[in-house]
């Protein structure tokens, strides 16, 4: 199958087209400031990059310049739309309605929809690209692929919160995690690389990039997660405070005569190492003050190393036991300063990093000694090939089925 991979944002859409059989990327871009004046990108493999400026007023017409960049005579990697034989769409909440990917019927959609106060930021431009899409490829089967699908295995005393349980069932409120298509498609690769089967491990995945989030991921199910109601919560993080003391928000309210609103505002994108940090959100810029002997930003590196360490100890107790420490995402995959200031408080698991391999950047690599009891690996995530895997898996279903009431129903 070739697969056609979205990831909708408010103004922007990501794309790679996904040859299932070879798990081989053939193209893959970006439509930039939709809504605004566009700017398309578009990679061909193996070639260069292509951008060019192209109105964009809505999603509609980003997914239509996708396509038709898709089957450009002169640099497409098809003949025609009709060689897409299905569409993956990243949903970002689903609420406990969804604990898998899903065909996406009208009442799916519906559903997600009544999910739009959980993401008001994402649910909504998400929605609006599948409609696009549905419009320009009527007849191609799609799949909506949920980032809380993976968290949903939690036990409810990891997901409910301290409060009077009517606003649970009234209005859902509880932990629901996020990033679960890079911790589903991580550990899995992990069990791989140890060549175990994911049932017999226990294995605690850092997903450490500008939004950072932390998994317990037991037998192969998520039994934890840091981010909570929203990807508010848990780790100190690049603009975003993590957890802090809800009173905190009144009380600088006051001090500072701020509404609620603008307060949220605050601790969602001026917070994190780039509040403490005063400097930046980006970990590039952070080392390089810290070096430059900026004590704030040092500060900001120790911080958010601090609240891994005590994420990945909790998750450990909650398992009663870990297996493999797992990094991925931008920070997880290419810090290595980041990643020894992790690993280094954790010298009673028995585990220790083999510096050479933990200089490298990017690759996919056990970082720790051999003798280490418990294993530290570098995983690259990867969600679009997730998500290309759950469409596939997804949509060759819905065809068995079909045929088999074909076959049924002719006899």
């Amino acid at each position: 199958m070739k697969v056609l991979v979205i990831n909708c944002g408010s103004s922007s859409l990501k794309y790679q087209v996904i040859d299932s059989e070879t798990e081989h990327v053939l193209a893959k871009g970006l439509c930039e400031r939709i809504g605004i004046d566009g700017v398309l990108t578009y990679q061909p493999a193996g070639q260069d990059k292509i951008k060019y400026e192209a109105a964009m007023p809505a999603h509609r017409q980003a997914v239509e310049l996708v396509l038709k960049q898709l089957t450009n005579p002169e640099n497409g990697i098809l003949k025609s739309i009709d060689e897409i034989d299905a569409v993956g769409h990243r949903m970002v909440h689903g609420g406990e309605k969804f604990a898998c990917s899903t065909l996406l019927t009208d009442e799916v959609l519906k559903t997600v929809e009544s999910c739009n106060d959980l993401a008001p930021l994402h649910n909504p431009p998400t929605l609006v690209g599948v409609a696009a899409c549905r419009e320009l490829l009527p007849t191609t089967p799609m799949v909506g692929v949920f980032d809380t699908a993976f968290h949903q295995t939690m036990p409810p005393e990891a997901y409910i919160y301290g409060l009077p349980y009517e606003y649970y069932e009234k209005y859902a409120v509880r932990r629901y995690g996020f990033h679960g298509t890079s911790h589903k498609y991580v550990s899995l690769r992990a069990a791989e690389i140890l060549g175990k089967k994911p049932e017999d491990l226990k294995i605690v995945v850092c997903h450490l990039g500008n939004g950072s989030s932390i998994s317990a991921v037991d037998g192969g199910k998520c039994v934890d997660t840091s981010m909570g109601l929203t990807p508010l919560e848990g780790l100190v993080m690049g603009t975003r405070s993590g957890d802090i003391d809800p009173t905190c928000i009144e009380f600088i309210a006051h001090k500072e005569n701020l509404s609620l609103e603008q307060v949220m505002d605050i601790i969602n994108k001026k917070s994190g190492v780039l509040g403490i940090s005063g400097v930046s959100s980006d970990f590039r810029d952070l080392d390089e003050a810290a070096k430059a002997g900026n004590k704030r930003a040092d500060l900001a590196l120790r911080v958010f190393a601090h609240s891994v360490v005590k994420y990945i100890g909790s998750f450990i107790a909650v398992m009663n036991g870990v297996d493999a420490i797992v990094f991925t995402a931008g920070i997880g995959e290419n810090d290595d300063i980041i990643r020894s200031r992790i690993i280094e408080h954790f010298d009673y698991l028995d585990t220790t990093l083999d510096q050479k391999a933990n200089k490298m950047h990017g690759e996919e690599r056990i970082i720790s000694t051999p003798d280490s009891k418990v294993k530290v690996i570098c995983i690259p995530t990867n969600e679009e090939l997730a998500i290309c895997r759950d469409t596939v898996e997804i949509v060759t279903k819905k065809m068995v089925e079909d045929t088999v009431k074909d076959v049924l129903s002719n006899n």
